[in-house]
């Protein structure tokens, strides 16, 4: 029997949903579950085929329980190894290389110092930084935010650099983002799943939370298939199994906005009930795929095609 478990926390609507939809496909060999840890010893396998995780971000004690089960060739979604290493500079980064239009970004040193660090730790850093350039680059209106958080937590939209200086006396010893503000004409979150399963939805950011996914912008065909293209070419260099991207069209163009979203929003009180729908049911067949595939004793995690042509010596773009 190969066993599909699902990690998560306060959430309640998607991961019963998850299990509830891959049981009743009644495939042979195979069963969905909560994910139930009580005890968890070195090298020792978690008795899953497949584990989705949706809190590990937050819980360190559970990042470090999916990767002594993928050691042990359980099919983490996501990868935990590359989730950790991962952040949203870095994503913007590769994305000015596989031709995906993103804001103009610059990544800030912390305003305080870190713990355990005094003025001789930053040697290498100028001072002051080059603010008239950095400025110049991305222009005002800006936002600020941090680069490896989630959520909307400590994000500033900045007017001038009165403005700046100001928000970033309050960011404490958080690692910051500066970010060209997209004033766009329409907006899309998009899932991703599977490296392979798209689903464009219209949002509306500056509504409020439960309001963003009440959006009547329509895209034409061509632009549908223009926002897939981009979906899955930054799911693909990355690896992500699961994940959302946020494209904000300017002047027609589609901007990524945020696309470091592995364990993204799935309540069907924000995402409403089609969405729901389709993500609980792609979920689904995707864990079940993986299941199926999935061999003891091998790697079953997904690596993007950064790591893959790297690894390999290959050219990268």
């Amino acid at each position: 029997m190969k066993k599909i478990g699902i990690l998560f926390g306060q959430e309640r609507s998607f991961p019963m949903a998850f299990v509830e939809r891959v049981n009743s496909k009644n495939i042979p060999g195979i069963v969905a579950e909560p994910v139930r840890i009580d005890k968890v010893m070195q090298g020792e396998p978690s008795g899953y085929s497949v584990i989705i995780d949706r809190i590990s971000q937050d819980i360190p004690f559970y990042r470090a329980y999916l990767k002594n089960a993928a050691l042990c060739g359980t099919a983490v979604i996501n990868n935990p190894f590359w989730w950790s290493a991962d952040e949203k500079f870095f994503n913007n980064c590769l994305a000015t290389k596989i031709d995906v239009p993103v804001p103009k970004t610059v990544i800030l040193p912390s305003r305080e110092l870190p713990p355990d660090t005094s003025d001789q730790s930053f040697s290498n850093l100028a001072y002051p930084l080059d603010w008239e350039g950095i400025f110049n680059y991305v222009g005002f209106p800006a936002y600020m935010k941090p680069f490896a958080g989630g959520g909307w937590k400590n994000v500033y939209k900045l007017v001038s650099m009165d403005d700046f200086f100001e928000k970033h006396a309050e960011t404490q010893q958080l690692v910051m983002l500066l970010q060209e503000e997209i004033i766009f004409e329409e907006y899309y979150r998009c899932y991703c799943i599977g490296g392979k399963y798209v689903r464009i939805m219209p949002y509306e950011p500056r509504n409020p939370h439960h309001l963003r996914y009440v959006a009547d912008f329509s895209p034409s065909e061509e632009r549908l298939k223009q926002m897939t293209d981009i979906v899955l070419r930054i799911n693909q260099y990355l690896g992500y199994d699961f994940n959302t991207v946020e494209l904000a069209l300017r002047d027609g163009v589609p901007y990524a906005i945020d696309f470091c979203n592995p364990a993204p929003d799935a309540d069907i009180k924000s995402v409403g009930q089609e969405n729901f729908d389709w993500v609980v049911e792609t979920a689904a067949t995707f864990a079940i795929e993986k299941a199926q595939a999935q061999e003891d004793g091998k790697d079953n995690l997904t690596w993007g095609e950064y790591i893959k042509r790297g690894s390999a010596g290959k050219k990268l773009f």
